[in-house]
């Protein structure tokens, strides 16, 4: 199994991105609120991560800190919920928000997901409240995090990349194009973009 990538970030296409380890480039899929936190490309990056292997697929999925990587681990253990499922959920809101919604029964918070429905948020609910009470502090971030700025991309390319990035994470390609158009500013970057469509989703 492939626990923790050091490399350097070759490419990012939310929630998609390439590192490239002592000539090796491999893929990457990382939950939205994991993904902002990443340097540009050409910076290094370390990610953790767990290696789904199914039989029409084998695929890696990344985070900056174990409590994320533990509670993906816990939800794609709940009846119903797949690896992808795990991604958009883990995407539209952090660990602790997840942990909190759980904890305070927010089927209301849950249901605006894409891909869960009442009958999943009702599972994950009672299948993973005793599951979080064992989470402890989140752990210190395992990325190096480096601001230098954005390429800059037409306006155009950046709502085609963050409607493609919602529709990876579940959301149909109708629906991710309203949302975006709804959030959409002209100073906004791609992963500004994504975060503020996702907000605007719950």
């Amino acid at each position: 199994m492939i626990g923790r990538l050091r490399g350097t970030i070759i490419e990012k296409q939310p929630p998609k991105v390439l590192i490239e380890v002592a000539g090796v480039g491999y893929d990457v899929f990382m939950p939205m609120t994991c993904f902002y936190e990443l340097p540009e490309n050409g910076q290094e990056v370390i990610v953790l991560t767990h290696f789904a292997v199914r039989e029409d697929a084998q695929v890696l999925y990344g985070f900056n800190q174990e409590q994320e990587r533990e509670l993906f681990r816990e939800l794609i253990k709940v009846n119903g919920v797949g690896p992808k499922l795990a991604l958009a959920i883990l995407s539209g809101m952090s660990a602790s928000q997840f942990i909190s919604a759980v904890e305070q029964s927010e089927i209301k918070t849950l249901v605006k997901l894409p891909g869960v429905g009442n009958k999943t948020a009702q599972r994950l609910i009672v299948e993973m409240k005793d599951r979080i009470k064992s989470f402890g502090e989140q752990s210190s971030s395992a990325s190096s995090v480096v601001d230098t700025g954005s390429i800059q991309k037409s306006a155009n390319q950046i709502e085609s990349e963050a409607v493609s990035a919602l529709v990876s994470l579940g959301y149909k390609p109708q629906e991710a194009s309203r949302i975006i158009n709804k959030v959409i500013k002209p100073d906004m970057d791609c992963e500004m973009l994504i975060r503020e469509a996702l907000k605007s989703a719950l």
